[in-house]
């Protein structure tokens, strides 16, 4: 067997080989965040193009008016509606619905998914009945919503309650269950305990799906919002809608789906917002 000498001077094999075995010293892999001016013209420039083929299109007349009303006459329309009052009434209407159903059908999801993933009886006794909700589609039920509440303000949030329950349900669920198991034994080593543990450690842990669901459930919330307003309302985006439908007003049509991107883009904001708060490390795991 070979004994290497410490004194002898290494052989220029040996100090290729050494040469090979370097370490390199790690790059910082987290990019630099893109300037705020760079960033935000880059989230409107796909709907300013959309925008711009569209008023190209309506001015040579290669999209007929009868067909779709150019940006003008929808800015019009806007404008007649701004100054009558009727256009900010509808919308904070809209937006009530909305919101207050989404609320509730995220408070009901939440914690039936909590209850559900944390237990194996609440599961048991839960999941079967919200699978069955998840399954027949929320617009099925207008008619008989219409039946047991009438037309009224309860009818159309209950059925935007009902449209968001079955995401927040799911999400919350699949959250809590890949919760890792050494995390939750590491907090109640600590002494957590019950709805602390809940709050303080899981629900922590189960916040980007939860988040995800909340995205999806304002989504659904329009959805069921346009239904709900299509029957027995006098203001709203919807009633609107309906008007323009029997006038044949196509601006209007327009301005009404314009409205309801709004709508989405204000409740998108309100997730990014809690997102940048309550999961600050996100950011960080984009390739910039």
């Amino acid at each position: 067997m070979a004994i290497l000498n410490p004194t002898r001077a290494p052989s220029g094999d040996e100090r290729t080989e050494s040469a090979t075995l370097e370490l390199e010293t790690p790059r910082h892999r987290a990019g630099r965040r893109r300037p705020r001016w760079v960033s935000i013209p880059l989230r409107f420039l796909v709907p300013a193009l959309i925008v711009a083929v569209w008023w190209i299109g309506s001015a040579t007349g290669a999209i007929p008016e009868e067909i779709l009303a150019g940006p003008p006459k929808v800015w019009t329309a806007f404008t007649e509606l701004y100054q009558t009052g009727q256009l900010v009434d509808f919308s904070l209407a809209s937006f009530k619905r909305a919101a207050l159903g989404v609320l509730l059908g995220v408070t009901i999801g939440l914690v039936l998914g909590v209850l559900s993933g944390l237990s194996s009886l609440g599961e048991e006794l839960i999941d079967s009945t919200m699978q069955i909700n998840r399954a027949i589609p929320f617009l099925a039920l207008v008619p008989l919503f219409i039946a047991w509440f009438g037309i009224d303000e309860t009818f159309k949030v209950l059925l935007i309650t009902v449209a968001t329950v079955g995401p927040m349900y799911a999400y919350t669920y699949l959250g809590v269950r890949n919760v890792d198991r050494k995390m939750v034994e590491a907090a109640q080593s600590f002494g957590l305990r019950g709805p602390r543990l809940v709050v303080e450690a899981i629900l922590p842990a189960a916040l980007p799906g939860v988040l995800m669901a909340l995205r999806i459930c304002l989504s659904i919330s329009i959805t069921g919002l346009i239904a709900a307003e299509q029957v027995g309302t006098r203001e709203g985006i919807g009633y609107l809608v309906t008007l323009a439908q029997e006038y044949n007003r196509t601006d209007y049509m327009v301005l009404c789906v314009v409205l309801y991107a709004l709508l989405g883009l204000v409740f998108d904001g309100i997730v990014r917002i809690i997102e940048r708060f309550a999961m600050p490390w996100r950011g960080q795991v984009a390739i910039r």
